[in-house]
C-alpha cells in the first residue's frame, strides 16, 4: 500500500477541502498559485520536491513517435492552457505536459460558471470554450520552459472562425508553436466550440491534417502529430480514423476527449440537467475511453495516448493493457492531487 507523501497530505487534508467549497475554476487557479508559492519558500520547496520526486528507472523509459519519454504518465490539455505552470507540473513528476487548447487569437471562452464537479462520480463537466491568452502569449512562456520536460501543443480554432476557414487557424498555431513544442495534438473533438466536431468527418479532417503535414515535412525538424478524438464516435467513424492516420502519415491518436453522454452517473438527474451542456471527463468516461483505445489498437499500428478516468495505478494499467503507449491525466489531478504521477507509476511498476 502506498504511503501518502507530504504533498499528498497537504493537498488532501487542507487544500482539497478548501478548494471544494470554492468555484471550481477559481479553485484551480488559486491552488496552482499556492503550489507555485510553496516552491519558492525554502522549507516547503524541499519538502514538496522530495515528496513528489519520481525516481527514474530504466524500465520506465519508452520511445513513442520518435520521442524518448522518461515514463508513460503525462498531463492532458486543458489543465494548463497557457503554459503558466510548467515548472510546477514538472516538479510533480509528469513526463510530458500538453498545453492548450490554444487558438491564434486570445478569447475569453464561454460565460461562467463553466466548470462543475461531480464529486460522487469523481468527474467534471466543463464548457470552457477554448479560453486562452492566444498564440503569442504562449510562445513567450514556452521560451522559458523547464529543461527535460516534453511539451505538446494542443491546437484549435477560434470560436468566430467558420469551419470553412478552420485550417487557417490550425496552421497559424502549428507554424507558431513548431519551434517551441515537441509534438502536436490537433483538437477537433471538443463539444464546447460550436460546429467543431463536424471537422471529425473524414474529408475535412484529411484536408486539414494534410495541410499541417505539408508544412511539417518542409521543416528541418519534423514534429509528431496526434489527433485527439471524441469518445462518442461510432465504430464506422473509428474505422475512418484508422484509415485517416495511414493516409495522412500522422503519428497517432489521443483517445479520448470528453463525452456528451450522461449515462450511468450517480449524481441525481435533475442536478445534472441543471448543470447543462458541456463535456464530461473523469471516472465516468473511463470505460468508454478504454474501449476506444482497444478498438483502435486492434485495427491500427500507430501510437496511442490513452486518456479518460486515469487517476491511479489500476486505471493507468487498464489503458496500457488496452493498447495505449502513453497515458494522460486531467480530472484525476483534482481528486487524487499532485501525487498522482507516483500513484500511477507505482501501479504500472507492480
Amino acid at each position: 500500500m502506498r504511503v501518502a507523501s507530504f504533498g499528498d497530505l497537504i493537498y488532501r487534508r487542507f487544500l482539497r477541502p478548501i478548494a471544494f467549497v470554492m468555484d471550481p475554476e477559481r479553485a484551480h487557479y488559486r491552488t496552482m498559485a499556492l503550489f507555485g508559492w510553496g516552491l519558492k519558500m525554502p522549507f516547503f520547496n524541499g519538502a514538496l520536491k522530495k515528496s513528489l520526486h519520481v525516481a527514474a528507472q530504466p524500465s520506465d523509459e519508452i520511445e513513442v513517435a520518435g520521442l524518448r519519454f522518461p515514463h508513460r504518465i503525462g498531463l492532458a490539455a486543458g489543465f494548463d492552457k497557457d503554459g503558466r505552470w510548467l515548472t510546477e507540473l514538472s516538479t510533480m513528476g509528469f513526463a510530458f505536459v500538453e498545453v492548450g487548447t490554444i487558438t491564434p487569437k486570445a478569447q475569453p471562452g464561454n460565460p461562467k460558471p463553466r466548470l462543475f464537479r461531480l464529486k460522487e462520480d469523481r468527474g467534471l463537466i466543463n464548457r470552457m470554450g477554448f479560453n486562452n491568452g492566444g498564440l503569442e502569449e504562449l510562445i513567450g512562456r514556452l521560451k522559458d520552459r523547464p529543461p527535460g520536460l516534453i511539451v505538446g501543443g494542443n491546437i484549435g480554432r477560434n470560436k468566430v472562425t467558420p469551419n470553412e476557414q478552420a485550417s487557417e487557424d490550425y496552421l497559424t498555431c502549428f507554424k507558431g508553436l513548431h519551434p517551441h513544442v515537441d509534438y502536436f495534438a490537433v483538437n477537433v473533438s471538443s463539444p464546447n466550440t460550436p460546429g467543431l466536431r463536424e471537422l471529425q468527418e473524414r474529408a475535412p479532417l484529411t484536408a486539414l491534417l494534410n495541410r499541417l503535414q505539408d508544412f511539417n515535412k518542409a521543416q528541418d525538424v519534423r514534429r509528431p502529430v496526434f489527433l485527439k478524438i471524441a469518445p462518442d464516435l461510432s465504430d464506422a467513424q473509428l474505422d475512418d480514423i484508422v484509415g485517416l492516420v495511414a493516409d495522412t502519415g500522422i503519428e497517432g491518436v489521443i483517445a479520448t476527449n470528453t463525452t456528451v453522454s450522461r449515462d450511468g452517473l450517480k449524481m441525481p438527474e435533475d442536478q445534472v440537467e441543471a448543470i447543462g451542456a458541456g463535456g464530461l471527463s473523469g471516472a465516468p468516461v473511463r470505460k468508454r475511453s478504454t474501449e476506444v483505445v482497444r478498438y483502435l489498437r486492434q485495427r491500427g499500428d500507430f501510437a496511442i495516448i490513452g486518456v479518460g478516468g486515469v487517476e491511479d495505478g489500476p486505471s493507468a494499467q487498464e489503458k496500457i493493457s488496452a493498447g495505449a503507449d502513453l497515458v494522460q491525466v486531467y480530472s484525476g489531478m483534482i481528486y487524487t492531487g499532485p501525487g498522482i504521477v507516483r500513484a500511477c507509476l507505482s501501479g504500472l511498476r507492480s
